[in-house]
């Protein structure tokens, strides 16, 4: 069977049609932050591949750059109008995109968050994803074994993704400070410590040049800073070039979460001292099956056993393993990575 590759112009939208030759009953819609993020890519490799074998017409949107919840939203409302069964959806807005998803659902679609669980997490379906917490909680306890009694005179600054504050991005910040040793107080907001070690926040919209410009703002607020929290790998290189452009790059720690190719080699080359690796082909894949079954049974999918979503694994990729966290190496990370 063929793929055919068609350019869709309405809303500024990439959208890929992928599917057998043979038109499918099934039609499903993935919709990312982005279509440039390897994690992204990869995502749509996944759904792509699974829609292919089930036999399923797949539509694939993102905005046009993290945080663009606007294109997110018409995107729904043309899965909707399409008649899909079913949308994969890594939203931008978690909050405001709430009443879109509602409109999906109340119109017989099933709606799965991947990666970023919805606020609240039961406007979607279902949500297969990382467990955030757990991926920040892996470096933040890497961190603090890695510098011994030095983490507890820190100053560490953390590379945030959108003023919005979605839901990924608090999990990863809390969990990051709770393996450290840090109060993060509210649980469900960024922002509102009081631990001294704390030199400060700033977003990055999860690309290079945010890192960069984040970097440059926090070493403003403080020169002496040495560990950096980043919401993801493009993140995590921005700030180190930041570093590096005025001859830092070896005084600070750097710890991240994606697992991306580009992130472990990264890891290897001492860039990002460790990442938490997280598999988006597999959330991908798995949601296309979910929509298949559902669309063809009228069965939703359940969550891993003790949690409020389904668990797609979380791996601690780093050569500089510490006592009493549990990580793998550059090699092995290789071999699982994306992108």
């Amino acid at each position: 069977m063929k793929k055919s590759v068609l350019a869709f112009g309405a809303l500024a939208l990439g959208v890929t049609f992928s599917a057998p030759v043979m038109a499918a009953d099934v039609a499903a819609c993935l919709i990312t932050k982005t279509d440039t993020n390897p994690f992204f890519v990869k995502m749509k490799e996944g759904a792509t591949a699974k829609a292919k074998e089930l036999g399923v017409s797949l539509k694939s949107y993102a905005g046009k750059i993290d945080g663009d919840s606007e294109s997110q939203v018409a995107a729904i409302e043309s899965c909707i109008a399409d008649g899909a069964k079913g949308i994969l959806l890594t939203a931008s807005d978690t909050k405001g995109i709430v009443s879109s998803v509602k409109k999906a659902r109340d119109a017989g679609l099933l709606v799965i968050a991947l990666d970023t669980p919805l606020e609240p997490a039961d406007a979607a379906d279902a949500t297969f994803a990382t467990d955030n917490l757990l991926a920040g909680k892996l470096i933040g306890q890497w961190a603090k074994e890695t510098l011994g009694d030095k983490a507890k005179d820190a100053k560490v600054g953390f590379l945030d993704l959108t003023p919005s504050q979605p839901t990924v991005d608090v999990l990863r910040d809390q969990g990051f400070m709770i393996g450290f040793g840090i109060d993060p107080k509210n649980p469900d907001k960024i922002g509102d410590e009081d631990d001294k070690r704390i030199v400060g926040h700033d977003v990055t919209n999860g690309n290079e040049e945010g890192g960069r410009k984040a970097m440059e703002n926090l070493l403003q607020k403080d020169p002496g800073i040495n560990v950096i929290h980043t919401i993801n790998e493009p993140a995590a290189v921005g700030a180190y070039q930041a570093l590096k452009a005025v001859g830092m790059e070896k005084n600070v720690l750097i710890v991240s979460v994606d697992g991306g190719c580009p992130g472990v080699k990264s890891v290897k080359e001492g860039v990002i001292g460790a990442t938490s690796q997280q598999y988006p082909l597999l959330m991908a894949s798995l949601g296309i099956e979910a929509i298949k079954k559902f669309a063809d049974s009228g069965e939703k999918p359940k969550p891993t056993e003790g949690k409020s979503f389904f668990d797609t694994g979380v791996s601690l990729v780093t050569d500089k393993p510490v006592s009493g966290v549990k990580s793998i190496d550059t090699k092995e990370g290789t071999d699982k990575c994306w992108g």
